[in-house]
């Protein structure tokens, strides 16, 4: 216990120096300046060039989105503009262009038969359905059957009547001509950097005219959507059957160390509900909307809409950069100490793969005791440490070169 107590104490107080050995091999010599190569490669084409390490980085992009859809079109016999088809009204990131509506006129609060599968022969072929989130209003458990027919509906209360959403309804093929026109500004505030979407060179006629191309006219702020469709791989007849969602993404990848006239955006486009496209269950997009009335003796009723529509999401994302003393040193220390992994890899080839293996460890490593120096000195009374004659001390780093001498004391 105390042997094991003792080499314990010694070998905590021990120190290790470094000791420097120089391999004269090839084969090693060439893998270490291979390594060394790659992370310095690494560092400058990937690190520094690429992902711009020497710079602060803004990632927390302000934004605001205004918008505005221009067309018309035509649906069941009717000319529709801008008030009629686009909702909500006021312009907004997200909106909707509608391109079927199925039209429930004159309901009032009442009792009446319910539409779709609401199927019965008897009153109690009713109790089944009741609490049905699927109905048009509150199951009263009644069967209601016309003279004529042998199967009845079962009777709600709600606004009557009923829709009956599986009428054949004409769509609004113009869509495909309609633009829209995107207003976007944005700021970076760590660097208090504001910009817009279109060059503040551009004027009110050259935007009028222009229509957006991913090549042509870049930076062009409106949109066709029939090629904003094209861009998802998407056409007006496959959408305005059912509806969908689109997405509009405009991105800001701005160098500020350039030009600011440089950081503009890149608009990419893509479907957004493309999971659910081949689903037979909530396929596509809709939503119902109602415009209330009064009649003259102050019954309330109502016109009720369900609207099949494409929907847009306008999505800004952005990063701006600008250089910085701080990452770029610390990214510095990183590839500087990196390097240093190709004197360890050589290091395992040297200790584990050559044949001079066992050689090269007696050369690396080497222990030195207090005994050991003691023995050497008794064995050379004579020899101490000495400066070389001719030099001198250095005072600005306190170093001293040193040569064994055999003068005595």
């Amino acid at each position: 216990m105390g042997s094991w107590l003792g080499n314990t104490v010694t070998n905590f107080f021990t120190y290790e120096t470094t000791k420097s050995v120089v391999v004269k091999s090839w084969s090693v010599g060439i893998i270490n300046r291979i390594v060394q190569l790659l992370i310095i490669t690494y560092f400058v084409g990937w690190v520094f060039i690429h992902e711009k390490a020497y710079q602060s980085i803004d990632t927390g992009i302000e934004s605001s989105v205004m918008t505005k859809v221009k067309g018309f079109g035509y649906h069941q016999d009717r000319i529709m503009d801008v008030a009629d088809y686009v909702y909500p009204p006021q312009g907004a990131g997200v909106f909707c262009i509608m391109t079927k509506l199925i039209i429930t006129e004159k309901q009032f609060q009442g009792k009446c038969e319910e539409t779709g599968n609401f199927k019965c022969n008897s009153s109690k072929d009713c109790d089944k359905y009741f609490g049905s989130i699927l109905s048009n209003g509150v199951i009263t458990g009644i069967c209601l059957k016309s003279d004529n027919k042998t199967e009845g509906r079962c009777e709600i209360e709600a606004w009557c009547p009923a829709e009956n959403d599986r009428v054949t309804i004409d769509r609004i093929l113009d869509v495909r001509n309609f633009t829209i026109f995107i207003k976007n500004s944005i700021r970076f505030p760590l660097f208090n950097v504001t910009r817009g979407n279109f060059p503040s060179t551009m004027t009110s006629s050259e935007i009028r005219r222009c229509k957006y191309h991913p090549e042509t006219n870049p930076y062009c702020p409106i949109f066709r959507v029939g090629d904003v469709l094209n861009y998802t791989d998407q056409t007006p007849e496959s959408l305005t059957q059912n509806g969908g969602e689109i997405g509009i993404n405009i991105q800001w990848q701005c160098n500020l160390d350039l030009d600011i006239e440089l950081c503009v955006p890149k608009y990419s486009f893509t479907r957004l509900d493309a999971p659910f496209a081949k689903n037979r269950i909530s396929k596509g997009y809709n939503f119902r909307f109602a415009k209330y009335f009064m009649t003259e003796n102050g019954t309330e009723f109502r016109t009720l809409h369900k609207a099949y529509a494409i929907r847009f999401d306008v999505m800004v994302t952005g990063t701006a950069g600008k250089f910085d003393t701080v990452p770029t040193l610390i990214n510095l220390v990183a590839a500087f100490t990196s390097i240093g992994l190709g004197t360890v890899l050589c290091d395992i080839i040297l200790l584990n793969c050559l044949k001079g293996a066992k050689q090269y460890k007696a050369k690396k490593f080497e222990e030195v005791s207090d005994a050991q120096i003691e023995a050497s000195m008794a064995q050379s009374p004579g020899s101490q440490l000495s400066l070389k004659p001719g030099l001198k001390s250095s005072y600005d780093s306190g170093a001293v070169s040193l040569a064994a001498s055999d003068q005595p004391m």
